[in-house]
């Protein structure tokens, strides 16, 4: 009998045990969860209560700053930080990366021509354009008049299909390198590029070099309609998951104890590209900006708190961004040390100033050098 009472007593006393040891964890857990964020968000709060016609409800609005989450605003419980949505144009700071890895082995320089590895460009007046070209709409190919700006798509099967159509059918208008151009053309062509070095396909570079290094674990340029895979314009990704990609920029292109990028690679994608050229066409989220590699350079920051012009500039101080026409708005600070995105489902153009206010907005809470 006593036997059964010492057993009960050991038992009772390693469950209260138990129930302690969880009930620290979880106070521990919870409290970390519920951390308050040492900056002041509250305008960026009530811009996007202000705006929430235009938003809608699935949006997030996410600050990433010295390894964690400062903040973070999700328009309902069914659009969150790790939804899956179309990020298009965005996408590009992704592909320009990609060729980046590929400068930092020495199998490709920026300004290698094109028909070095797709020959066919060669014989139809196309041999000048560069990889540089590419990468910042410089090519000379234009998009049908009709087109203008807008995400621009063949009924090809293979994207080296598409990139044969742009050299063979489209015509080149311009020298490379003397005006800009807006289009998915330049940035598709350096993908396919990419394909031929590696004899692999665009996904799976992708997905070796950027997206599993980084965790991208919802990250994708799979085309869900068939047809050729768009890197210019067809990815799909997570506040989440993007965040983690303008994180690995912020810190000079580690992310964790792993190198994605060299040091030299992340300063190439920052420099102003091709400065002082006439701007023939872009969108209207990026009308008044300078080119870098697959992004866009934002002066003194961005738009500050009196929203202020967009200039050129790049290096330790500057801030750069990559909105596209889907509400997409990915950013970061150097000069602050902060990354964030504003990710909008509802495809309205309203979004560039909304999305340079919430900039103006984290600016004031997040001093610069802080």
């Amino acid at each position: 009998m006593s036997y059964k009472v010492k057993t009960s007593c050991r038992q009772f006393s390693s469950f209260v045990f138990l129930l302690l040891l969880w009930h620290s964890a979880f106070s521990q857990k919870k409290a970390a969860v519920a951390d308050p964020s040492p900056y002041n968000f509250e305008g960026v709060d009530r811009l996007l209560k202000q705006n929430q016609k235009v938003l809608g409800n699935n949006f997030v609005a996410l600050v990433w700053k010295e390894g964690k989450m400062v903040y973070l605003k999700e328009g309902s419980t069914d659009f969150t930080a790790k939804t899956q949505a179309p990020i298009a144009g965005a996408g590009n700071w992704l592909t320009a990366a990609l060729v980046m890895t590929f400068v930092d082995e020495g199998k490709l320089s920026l300004d290698d021509k094109v028909t070095k590895y797709i020959p066919l460009f060669g014989k139809y007046s196309k041999g000048y354009i560069t990889i540089r070209n590419c990468l910042t709409h410089t090519t000379g190919i234009r998009a049908d008049a009709e087109e203008g700006p807008r995400v621009m798509r063949s009924k090809s099967g293979t994207l080296e299909d598409e990139v044969n159509e742009y050299a063979s059918k489209r015509l080149i208008v311009t020298n490379p390198g003397t005006e800009f151009f807006y289009s998915n053309i330049g940035p598709n062509i350096a993908a396919r590029v990419l394909e031929v070095i590696s004899k692999k396909g665009f996904d799976r570079l992708m997905m070796e070099r950027i997206i599993h290094p980084l965790k991208l674990k919802a990250t994708s340029f799979s085309n869900e309609d068939g047809g050729a895979v768009n890197p210019a314009g067809g990815a799909r990704s997570t506040a989440n998951d993007y965040i983690n990609f303008l994180a690995m920029l912020l810190n000079k292109g580690m992310f964790g104890d792993k190198r994605v990028l060299s040091e030299q690679a992340v300063e190439e994608l920052e420099k102003e590209q091709f400065a002082g050229l006439p701007v023939k066409s872009v969108p209207r989220t990026l009308q008044g900006v300078h080119f870098a590699l697959g992004n866009y350079i934002l002066a003194d920051g961005g738009a500050g708190s009196s929203g202020g012009n967009v200039a050129g500039g790049s290096g330790a101080g500057g801030a750069f961004f990559c909105p596209n026409l889907l509400g997409t708005t990915p950013f970061i600070d150097k000069c602050r040390n902060y990354a964030a995105i504003l990710i909008v489902l509802k495809p309205e153009e309203e979004k560039k100033s909304l999305a340079l206010s919430m900039k103006g907005l984290v600016d004031e809470a997040i001093p610069c050098g802080n």
